[in-house]
C-alpha cells in the first residue's frame, strides 16, 4: 500500500514538474485592468505647485502585448481638476480672484517602451518580473466648467513602473503629464486673463495623473511553438 502511495504521489510530483515550466511560459497578446489615483493641475488658476488642488482620477485600460519591451495602450480616465488663483503670487487684472472645479474625460492612445525584457518564464529572452518604462501618446480630453464644456487633444506623456506578482497579472504606477491645446481647462473666465497670445508652450493648461493599477492578461499565443505574431 505504501509502495503504491509513493509511487502515486512520485507520478503527481512529475506531472507538477513537467507542467511548470510549460505554464511559465505561457505567452498572452491582451491586458485588460483599472486604476486609481491622484490628479494635478497648472494653468491660470495655479501657475507653481503641481499638487496644490490635488484631486482623483481613475482608469480603465487595455493593452495589446507587442513583445516584452513594447505595449501599445488604450485608455480611458475620468477625474475631477481644481485650482484657485488667491494662492498665487501673480495678481490678476482687478485684483480679481477665481477658482475651478471640473470632472474631465480623456479617452488616449500611448506606446509603453520597457527598460527590460517584462514578463515571467522563458529564460533565454532574460525576462524579468519588474521594470520601469517610459510612455508617450495622443488623447481627446472633455470637460465642463461654470456650466460651458469643452474638448481639446492632449499629448501624454511619462513614466512608470510594472511588477508581476504571478503569471498572468500585473501591478502598475504610472506618473504621466498631459499638455492641453487649449487655454480654457479652467473655464472661460481663466481664459487668457493675462492677455498673453497662447503658444504651443505658453499659456495653455496642464495636468497629471498619478495612477496605481491592477490587470490581467488574456488570449493565449501559441503554446507548442516559438512564432510570436
Amino acid at each position: 500500500m505504501r509502495k503504491k502511495l509513493g509511487i502515486v504521489l512520485l507520478t503527481i510530483a512529475a506531472i507538477i514538474f513537467a507542467a511548470a515550466p510549460a505554464r511559465a511560459q505561457e505567452d498572452y497578446r491582451f491586458d485588460i485592468g483599472a486604476g486609481i489615483g491622484m490628479t494635478g493641475y497648472l494653468g491660470d488658476a495655479n501657475s507653481a505647485q503641481l499638487f496644490a488642488y490635488p484631486s482623483w482620477d481613475a482608469e480603465l485600460l487595455f493593452r495589446y502585448i507587442l513583445d516584452p519591451r513594447w505595449n501599445f495602450k488604450t485608455n480611458f480616465y475620468i477625474g475631477g481638476l481644481r485650482g484657485d488663483t488667491s494662492g498665487m503670487d501673480v495678481v490678476l487684472p482687478n485684483g480679481e480672484n477665481y477658482k475651478f472645479s471640473t470632472t474631465f474625460y480623456e479617452l488616449g492612445e500611448l506606446a509603453e517602451f520597457h527598460f527590460f525584457n517584462y514578463g515571467m518564464g522563458e529564460t533565454y529572452r532574460k525576462l524579468k518580473r519588474w521594470t520601469p518604462y517610459i510612455s508617450a501618446g495622443l488623447s481627446l480630453t472633455a470637460w465642463s466648467v461654470d456650466g460651458k464644456g469643452g474638448a481639446a487633444f492632449t499629448i501624454p506623456f511619462g513614466i512608470g513602473f510594472k511588477f508581476k506578482p504571478s503569471l498572468r497579472w500585473n501591478l502598475g504606477l504610472e506618473f504621466l503629464m498631459k499638455k492641453t491645446f487649449t487655454d480654457r481647462l479652467d473655464g472661460p473666465s481663466l481664459s487668457d486673463p493675462l492677455g498673453i497670445k497662447s503658444t504651443f508652450m505658453k499659456n495653455t493648461d496642464w495636468y497629471s495623473t498619478l495612477t496605481l493599477s491592477i490587470s490581467y492578461e488574456f488570449s493565449k499565443r501559441c503554446a507548442v511553438c516559438h512564432y510570436k505574431e
